[in-house]
């Protein structure tokens, strides 16, 4: 999300005052005067602001400058103090313009442009029609000074006249980021993004990377996921979603705080999501399975690494996994002698384990008739079984049933991958 340049402010803000017919003006004073009836500029005022105009037109600004103070010193009415206000601004534009385009390196000062925006915006006689937009520049001007709060001011003030440019949102956004209000900027991204949706229209990626991007800044952890998971569902590519799982819970400072074996869970939802994106991820999961005595999944994951090219075939440590996650799937033999001591075990902790192999061997089937024994027997943690029947069920395409197991699971951090992998449920495919 950009700001308006400054040079791009200063052009576009350009009155068009050269336009202004001095010499017959017309102004009605309220909606039941006579179509003829008109505001009478003095011939002090009439004369200068001529001579202004002409030497606008002509770019003499010097001759120019003159003559408005000039009007400015003259006008006695409202429309008088208006002709001066918008000569005068007219003329500070108009002198950024020639000065940026003259050296377009140099630093910008619009300031001078404040006191006839000012002016333009108090003075009644300012057509209605101009005073919104004159309030947003002016909100703009405030807002390439950092002057936010002045900024939010003017760009409310525009709102309130009608004033409708399509940046007047985001500027309006972008001023309470920029002033420290993320709670506030973000509720209105929010909206900008409801209303973007409702009209038919998708928002721009960048919205979503803005609003993380700041919530992640302050610190603002469950404000965060929340937009991580509008943004992976509104875009959900492979690259996207290693970036949502790995800022979750895999790299440092994470937003949700895992040991080892909670992160294997976020390690499988790459793997479901495609998103597993060099040796690193591959290598990491396989060890990590590996070691929690689920041998079998880790050698899926080599051979995925493998096949796809993304493990080259000379690595070592990829050699070293798979030789040793071969040898310990001899050890274990069949998982149906586990399977059948399961069945009579006191307690759910033998179903619970077994599943969890069988979840390795992408045998779903067996997993969740498994979990679901472990939960009947009990004595083992309900919210892991629920986040491991969910990942079984999910994993075979049963969408309804693995979303109501994740609802089951309660506790964080375990409820917060829970969340995530709900999150792919409802995401369209990569």
């Amino acid at each position: 999300m950009k700001t308006i340049s400054k040079l791009a402010l200063v052009a576009a803000f350009a009155t068009g005052a050269s336009s202004m017919a001095l010499t017959a003006p017309a102004f009605a004073k309220d909606k039941k005067a006579d179509a003829a009836a008109t505001v009478k500029l003095s011939p002090e005022v009439q004369k200068p602001g001529l001579a202004a105009q002409t030497a606008l037109t002509a770019k003499d600004y010097a001759t120019a400058q003159t003559a408005i103070d000039q009007v400015d010193a003259a006008a006695k009415t409202d429309y008088e103090k208006y002709i001066g206000a918008a000569l005068r601004y007219q003329l500070e534009s108009e002198k950024l313009v020639a000065a940026q385009t003259a050296n377009p390196n140099a630093p910008i000062n619009e300031t001078t442009l404040a006191t006839p925006l000012d002016a333009l915006i108090a003075n009644p006689a300012t057509p209605a029609a101009d005073r919104g937009r004159y309030a947003y520049r002016r909100g703009a001007l405030a807002f390439n000074g950092k002057q936010y709060p002045i900024a939010l001011q003017y760009f409310a003030k525009a709102k309130e006249l009608g004033y409708s440019d399509p940046n007047l949102p985001l500027q309006i956004i972008k001023a309470k980021m920029d002033s420290g209000d993320v709670a506030g900027a973000t509720a209105d991204l929010d909206a900008s993004i409801t209303q973007m949706s409702a009209s038919g229209q998708k928002a721009p990626e960048e919205y979503y990377r803005y609003a993380i991007a700041k919530s992640y800044a302050a610190k603002r952890k469950p404000e965060t996921m929340a937009w991580l998971k509008k943004w992976i569902t509104a875009y959900p590519s492979a690259k996207n979603w290693r970036d949502v799982l790995i800022l979750s819970g895999i790299q440092k400072d994470a937003l949700i705080t895992l040991d080892e074996p909670q992160k294997v869970d976020i390690f499988r939802l790459m793997r479901a999501t495609n998103s597993l994106a060099d040796q690193t991820d591959y290598l990491q999961y396989a060890d990590s399975v590996n070691r929690r005595g689920l041998p079998s999944e880790a050698q899926a994951v080599i051979k995925e690494g493998l096949a796809s090219g993304k493990i080259p075939a000379a690595n070592t440590m990829a050699k070293g996994l798979l030789a040793d996650a071969t040898k310990n799937i001899a050890a274990d033999g069949p998982l149906s002698g586990l399977e059948k001591r399961a069945a009579t075990a006191p307690n759910g902790k033998l179903a619970a384990g077994t599943a969890d192999a069988y979840l390795g061997q992408n045998n779903y089937a067996k997993s969740v008739e498994l979990y679901r024994l472990a939960l009947t027997k009990g004595g083992v943690d309900a919210d892991d079984v629920n986040l491991h029947l969910g990942i079984a069920l999910a994993r075979s395409g049963d969408k309804a049933g693995a979303a109501t197991a994740f609802s089951a699971v309660k506790a964080s951090p375990k409820a917060d991958i829970a969340g995530l992998w709900t999150t792919w449920l409802g995401a369209p495919a990569a």
